[in-house]
C-alpha cells in the first residue's frame, strides 16, 4: 500500500540545490581560469604535477554537478506529476530520494569546499 502526504512536505529546497550547483559550476570555471594564469608564469614539475591534479578535480567535479542536476531535475519533474496525480499529495517514498538528493548536494559542497580550499593554497604557492 502506497502512502502520500501534502506536496508542501516536499519543501523548496530543490532550487536552493540547483542555485547551488550553479555558483560551484562558475567557480569551477573561474578556478580554470585562474590555473591558466598559474600555468603562464610557472613551467617547474611541481607546479604542473599540482595543475595536472586540478585539471582532473575540476573535470571531475563538473560532471559530478551535471548529474546531480540532472538527478535534481527529474526529482522536481517527479515531484509535479505525482502532485497532480494525486491532487497537491506524493508518495512518502518520493520525500526518502529528496533525503538521498540532501545527502548527495551536503557532499558535493564539502568537496567544493575543500577543493577551493586546497586550490587557494597552490594559488598561494605559485603566483
Amino acid at each position: 500500500i502506497m502512502s502520500y502526504t501534502s506536496v508542501n512536505r516536499v519543501g523548496t529546497d530543490h532550487s536552493e540545490w540547483l542555485k547551488g550547483l550553479d555558483f560551484y559550476k562558475d567557480e569551477l570555471s573561474f578556478m580554470s581560469t585562474r590555473l591558466g594564469e598559474v600555468a603562464m608564469k610557472n613551467t617547474s614539475f611541481e607546479s604542473r604535477q599540482g595543475m595536472e591534479h586540478f585539471q582532473n578535480q575540476f573535470i571531475l567535479q563538473r560532471n559530478n554537478i551535471d548529474e546531480l542536476k540532472h538527478e535534481v531535475k527529474q526529482y522536481v519533474h517527479l515531484v509535479a506529476n505525482e502532485s497532480q496525480e494525486h491532487v497537491g499529495h506524493v508518495d512518502t517514498g518520493t520525500l526518502a530520494e529528496k533525503t538521498v538528493l540532501q545527502e548527495k548536494y551536503d557532499s558535493l559542497e564539502k568537496i567544493m569546499k575543500d577543493l577551493r580550499q586546497e586550490f587557494n593554497e597552490y594559488l598561494a604557492k605559485w603566483m
